[in-house]
């Protein structure tokens, strides 16, 4: 992401004592050797001669920026390890806590939530920090919106909003922006905004992971035309999640939340993809690599000493070959992470056991399950009404079979489908699967519908619902129908885990976007399954799923 202004408000500077002091010190380091310490681990540097000059002269400016969205999980430590390195070479870092951008990335963080979800990712960023004992004198943070809402702030936005194409701005928030069908304004404008933050806070690089990398070079690309400077580009590589793909936040079960309980770590690490010999999107091994060796220099794998007894090992490479060899056992490879991972957090937890962040914590986050539709602010009606709560129970999904499918006749890429919902007669969907799915593989199929939407005319054949379905975007871009546990029927209602006793709306107020609001959550998990922020979609039979699409969008 991307960091503060060009001033640092002193309520927001934080400035902590040296909890361990590292042997050698940044100003016994030759310039040379700072370049090593900084640019270890990093998967790719833009701008390589820009900090060696910069190095020559003086201390290295550099920020790092988090979006305050879901809550931070331990593959933030990676971050925090290359931040330590940052410090140890005598970098001024800023953190930069990007509300506004959380915000702007498809609402993930709601307005009247900001404030809070600030407060909570600045205590359990520097309660990480503490845990791995950095040096924190040219530390600093800052909130987004203290500088982001400035006069001059805006016309730079608005000025490189009048250079930017929107196919230059789509394509650098691909990887980082959430990926929808009707994508909001706000996404495009995320990418400029992260590059104007370099000029504003006045930093030498920008510090991010490398699926950041096309927002950096929009920003390498645009700033000069603004005249500002160039600024150099600090990535990390992206480290795998549990299940094998990305750690996300929004993943539950990809990750490890710093404030999981021992027994929760246990029992994720114990289901985490770990496969023998297997080195490739490990997010095992990763952690090993990424956060222990380079906070601790040295790995001990914990065993019973009829396999050989406890090893320590001093690089990754030797743990790497060994398990490849399989002279590591994936089970005391995760038993070893797992008691270098429970040294990192008990700190974390600690501090957070006080009532005041405890009720910080569930202030920033609070359950969604304990949300009810038609409370206060709501109007009566079903799921709360025009004007009630955002949540799924509003939308009327129903299982549906197809009885028919034809082409548009006056659009090659639409289909014309009759869907039976379990109304006396069936819906009249058009939908645009022709590229996608033939006409055999949706006659006769169970499919899911949303059936409350307001109808529209689609090349002049009134779309009486939406036939939902999987997609993954890319070359090609792949969608698949979502399917309904077996044995359903039409009409059969779909529900998210938790909301099972709302009523949907009778019809959703195209006015108020509840649709799209709702739809940038609906995704597809590792394992398959329909999801609404980490809750399960269900009907009375089970899971609702799809055949191939992990991870894909649900639209």
């Amino acid at each position: 992401l991307t960091g503060p202004g060009c001033f640092f408000p002193p309520r927001l500077i934080v400035r902590l004592q040296i909890q361990s002091t590292p042997s050698i010190m940044a100003d016994q380091l030759s310039p040379e050797e700072k370049f090593t310490l900084i640019t270890r681990n990093l998967q790719e540097v833009l701008g390589e001669e820009k900090l060696k000059q910069v190095l020559q002269e003086r201390e290295l400016k550099v920020y790092w920026g988090t979006a305050t969205t879901g809550k931070p999980h331990v593959a933030y430590f990676v971050p925090m390890s290359k931040i330590a390195d940052f410090l140890r070479a005598g970098c001024e870092v800023t953190v930069l806590f990007a509300d506004l951008h959380a915000y702007l990335d498809n609402m993930k963080a709601p307005w009247e939530l900001l404030e809070l979800r600030v407060k909570y990712y600045e205590q359990v960023i520097k309660a990480m920090l503490e845990s791995i004992g950095v040096p924190l004198q040219k530390l600093r943070f800052i909130k987004g919106t203290d500088f982001q809402l400035s006069r001059e702030y805006t016309l730079d936005v608005y000025r490189l909003s009048s250079m930017v194409t929107e196919h230059d701005a789509k394509k650098a928030g691909a990887e980082v922006v959430k990926q929808v069908e009707h994508p909001l304004l706000s996404g495009l404008l995320y990418p400029g905004l992260q590059a104007l933050d370099e000029e504003y806070l006045q930093v030498d690089a920008q510090f991010g992971g490398v699926d950041q990398r096309k927002i950096f070079t929009l920003a390498e690309k645009y700033l000069p035309s603004l005249g500002y400077a160039k600024r150099a580009h600090l990535m990390n590589p992206m480290v795998p999640g549990l299940t094998g793909a990305k750690m996300s936040s929004s993943e539950e079960e990809s990750k490890i939340d710093l404030l999981d309980s021992k027994e929760d770590v246990k029992k994720k690490l114990k289901k985490a993809f770990c496969e023998p010999r297997n080195i490739q999107n490990n997010g095992v091994l990763s952690f090993v690599k990424h956060v222990l060796f380079p906070l601790r220099g040295e790995f001990c794998i914990k065993r019973d000493p009829k396999w050989g007894g406890d090893k320590v090992y001093t690089g990754f490479e030797e743990v790497e070959k060994d398990f490849a060899e399989e002279m590591i056992h994936p089970g005391d490879l995760k038993a070893s992470v797992e008691a270098a991972l429970n040294q990192l957090l008990d700190p974390i937890r600690k501090k957070f056991e006080s009532p005041e962040l405890r009720k910080l914590t569930n202030s920033a986050y609070p359950d969604p399950s304990k949300t009810k539709a038609g409370g206060k602010g709501a109007k009566t009606g079903g799921g709360g009404g025009e004007d009630g709560e955002l949540v799924p129970s509003r939308l009327d999904i129903r299982v549906g079979k197809v009885i028919s499918v034809e082409k548009h006749p006056d659009a090659d890429s639409l289909y014309l489908e009759k869907i039976d919902v379990g109304e006396p007669e069936p819906r009249t969907v058009v939908s645009g699967l022709v590229a996608y799915v033939s006409q055999e593989d949706l006659q006769d199929r169970m499919v899911l519908v949303l059936c409350n939407l307001k109808p529209q005319k689609m090349r002049g054949i009134e779309s009486q619902a939406m036939l939902l379905c999987a997609s993954v975007e890319g070359e090609p871009r792949k969608v698949e129908p979502l399917d309904p546990p077996e044995g359903s029927s039409p009409g059969e209602r779909v529900f998210v885990e938790g909301y099972e006793s709302e009523k949907p709306d009778e019809k959703l107020n195209p006015k108020k976007k509840v649709w799209e609001k709702l739809q940038v959550d609906l995704k597809i998990s590792d394992e398959c399954v329909g999801q609404w922020k980490d809750k399960k979609l269900l009907t009375k039979l089970g899971h609702i799923t799809c055949k191939t699409l992990k991870g894909g969008n649900i639209s």
